[in-house]
C-alpha cells in the first residue's frame, strides 16, 4: 500500500502486495492530522472508529454489526488508534498477531510530521498535548515523549505520512490514490437530477441550469403526457438547434468546472437541471449531462425529483 514513490510516505512492509485490506489501522504523532485522515476513509465509504483501544480490533472486524461492505463483500473498516502508554505497542502486537492467525488483513498508516510543525499546531490551536495532562512537562517535552514511545510502532508501519507542509487537500489525495485507486476525479461523486420550478427551487444543488428557455414539447399534444424518458420526447428535445447549440456550450462550461472541483478535493457534487414542471426538457438534459460525465471518467447518479408528481398530474387515466 505503501508508495515509494510519494515524498510524503515510505514503506516498512515491503511484503504488502497493493490489495485492499480488511482493516486500516490510522495512528502516530498527536496533531499530524489522525483526524483528518479518518474523516478521509469516511468520504471513501469506510466505516470508521475514533480512538479504539487496540484490545478491541479482532472484536471489532469479526462483529456481525458492523455495517459498510464493499462491493465484493469485503467490510471496509478503518479505526484511530491513539497511544497513551508504553504498554500500547505491545497489546497493538498481540492483536495484530492475532489478525494474521485469523486470516484479517491489515495496513497500518502512522501520521508523522516535524516537532516544530506539531509545537506550532498545538500553540495556535490551545489544546493540551495528551502527554502533558499532569502539568510536569512542556509541549515541546510531550512530542519528544510521544516521538520515543511511538518509534517502533513507526518502524512497522506500512505508509508513513509526513504532514509537516502537506495541506489538508494534499492529504486526502495520497490517502485516496492509495487506498482507492484510479483517477482523481473517482473520488468526486456527482448526482444530475432533474427538477420542475413551479414545485420549488432546487435549494441543495451546487450548480443550476435553468432550460426552460428551451422548446417545450407539453404543448405538443402527442408529447404531452409523455415524459423526457420517452425516445419521442428525447429526440424532440435533443433534435433542436437551441438544444444542440446550448449542449455544446454547457459541456465547454462542465470541461472547465469539474477538473476545479477535483482539484479542490470536492467529494459530492450536485447539479440540477430545470424546467417548468420537471417533466420533459429538464429530463431530457439530465440524462444527457450524466451521460457526458460517465462518457468523461466520472462517478454519476441521475434522478428526477419531480417526475413522478409531473406524471400524476399531467397523464390521463389508463395513459403511458
Amino acid at each position: 500500500m505503501a508508495d515509494k514513490t510519494d515524498p510524503h510516505a515510505s514503506a516498512a512492509q515491503p511484503e504488502d502486495d497493493g490489495a485492499q485490506p480488511d482493516l486500516v489501522i490510522i495512528t502516530g504523532m498527536s496533531g499530524a492530522g489522525r483526524t483528518e485522515a479518518m474523516h478521509t476513509f469516511e468520504d471513501l465509504g469506510f466505516f470508521c472508529i475514533d480512538n479504539l483501544p487496540p484490545s478491541l480490533l479482532v472484536s471489532l472486524v469479526t462483529s456481525d454489526s458492523i455495517p459498510g461492505a464493499a462491493a465484493d463483500g469485503r467490510r471496509r473498516l478503518a479505526v484511530v488508534c491513539d497511544a497513551r502508554n508504553r504498554s500500547y505497542f505491545r497489546e497493538l502486537a498481540h492483536e495484530l498477531s492475532k489478525l494474521k492467525d485469523n486470516g484479517i488483513t491489515y495496513r497500518i498508516i502512522f501520521m508523522d510530521a516535524a516537532d516544530d510543525a506539531l509545537l506550532a499546531r498545538y500553540k495556535a490551536s490551545r489544546r493540551r498535548h495528551p502527554m502533558c495532562t499532569d502539568n510536569h512537562m512542556t509541549i515541546a517535552q510531550g512530542i519528544r515523549k510521544e516521538r520515543a514511545m511511538l518509534s517502533e510502532l513507526r518502524e512497522i508501519a506500512n505508509m508513513v505520512i509526513d504532514t509537516t507542509n502537506l495541506r489538508p487537500i494534499e492529504l486526502r489525495r495520497t490517502i485516496a490514490h492509495a487506498f482507492e485507486g484510479g483517477s482523481a476525479q473517482d473520488g468526486l461523486g456527482v448526482v444530475v437530477y432533474s427538477f420542475g420550478f413551479k414545485h420549488g427551487a432546487a435549494t441543495d444543488a451546487d450548480i443550476v441550469i435553468d432550460v426552460r428557455f428551451l422548446p417545450n414539447p407539453y404543448y405538443d399534444p402527442e408529447l404531452r403526457h409523455l415524459t423526457g424518458l420517452d425516445a419521442p420526447v428525447r429526440d424532440f428535445v435533443m433534435g433542436r438547434p437551441e438544444t444542440q447549440e446550448f449542449m455544446k456550450r454547457w459541456k465547454a462550461l462542465l470541461d472547465c468546472v469539474m477538473p476545479g472541483y477535483v482539484a479542490e478535493g470536492k467529494q459530492q457534487l450536485a447539479i440540477a437541471v430545470g424546467c417548468t414542471g420537471g417533466q420533459h426538457r429538464s429530463v431530457a438534459i439530465a440524462e444527457a449531462t450524466g451521460a457526458y460525465l460517465k462518457n468523461q471518467g466520472y462517478r454519476v447518479h441521475v434522478s428526477h425529483r419531480d417526475l413522478s408528481r409531473a406524471d400524476i398530474e399531467k397523464r390521463p387515466e389508463g395513459g403511458r
